[in-house]
C-alpha cells in the first residue's frame, strides 16, 4: 500500500468516527474541588493533561486551575468523563455545542457549587 493510499484510508476512518464529545471534570484529589467543562473532543482534553504531566508545565490547562496546580502539583489532578454525548450524523456542529452546553449546565446544577472552580 502506498503512503498516499494509507493517508486516504486513515482520513476516511477519521471521518467515519468523529472524536467523542462530552462533559468532563478535572478533580483536585487533595481538595476535592473540580473544574467541570464540555468538549467536542474529550481525547484532546485528556491529551492536554497528559502533556502537562509529561513536561511539568500546565499553561495549556484552564487558568482557573493554575493556582492549585502550582500549589499541589499536576499529579494531584485527575480527569473524569462525566457524560458522553451521542452525536448523530444529522447534528450540526452548532447542535453539538448546544447539547454540550445543556449537559454541562445539568452537571453543574448537580454539583456542590462550593467545590467547583
Amino acid at each position: 500500500m502506498t503512503s498516499a493510499n494509507r493517508r486516504k484510508e486513515l482520513r476516511e476512518q477519521y471521518e467515519q468516527s468523529p472524536p467523542e464529545a462530552g462533559v468532563y471534570q478535572i478533580v483536585n484529589r487533595q481538595t476535592g474541588k473540580a473544574l467541570i467543562g464540555a468538549s467536542t473532543n474529550l481525547e484532546s482534553v485528556a491529551g492536554k493533561l497528559s502533556f502537562a504531566r509529561a513536561i511539568g508545565k500546565f499553561s495549556a490547562l484552564d487558568r482557573r486551575l493554575h493556582e492549585d496546580l502550582a500549589r499541589f502539583g499536576i499529579d494531584a489532578f485527575e480527569l473524569e468523563v462525566l457524560d458522553v454525548l451521542t452525536v448523530t450524523p444529522e447534528m450540526t456542529p452548532a447542535d453539538v455545542r448546544r447539547e454540550l452546553a445543556g449537559l454541562e449546565a445539568l452537571w453543574r446544577e448537580q454539583s456542590d457549587a462550593a467545590a467547583l472552580y
